[in-house]
């Protein structure tokens, strides 16, 4: 339980976002109706435990309710708007499910409406968050701590 990271997300999608995407947003939120949505097609409707597949993919967004380690509560929302799709969702995350979850952020960096920050990642006892940008349709990560120089690093997913 100890390497829990924040992970807060609150983005516009835009109207032309592939149903796949969307299928895969309801199925990491725990809202996909009867089966599919997932990377292998698991049935949602439980909490992340039950909603589990055999290579160990969990819904990421899934968990409703009080926090344990970040404070607050735990949320994820997708509504259908007239120019598209809203997505909100705050939720702990493993440091291991972080490579399951920079594909989804990746996706939502190409298909957003917002271009700026659609979220951030905070290692839950740090102060300090990373920002996630989308920058024309690319993910972006800026680091908010200051390096050696007294600047803040941005550089795009995956290169970290």
């Amino acid at each position: 339980m100890g390497d829990m990271y924040a992970v807060d997300l609150a983005l516009n999608l835009r109207a032309t976002v592939p149903d796949a995407l969307v299928d895969e947003l309801r199925w990491h939120l725990g809202t996909a109706p009867g089966a599919g949505g997932g990377p292998s097609g698991a049935t949602a409707g439980g909490p992340a435990e039950e909603m589990a597949l055999v290579d160990d993919v969990f819904p990421l967004l899934a968990e409703r309710g009080p926090a344990a380690r970040i404070g607050g509560l735990l949320t994820g929302e997708l509504h259908r708007t007239g120019a598209g799709w809203a997505l909100t969702a705050r939720q702990e995350v493993h440091a291991e499910s972080l490579p399951d979850l920079d594909p989804l952020l990746e996706q939502l960096a190409r298909h957003s409406a917002t271009e700026g920050v659609i979220g951030q990642i905070r290692f839950y006892e740090d102060h300090v968050p990373e920002l996630l940008i989308s920058e024309s349709g690319s993910l972006v990560r800026m680091s908010l701590r200051p390096d050696r120089s007294g600047t803040a690093p941005a550089y795009p997913s995956g290169q970290a």
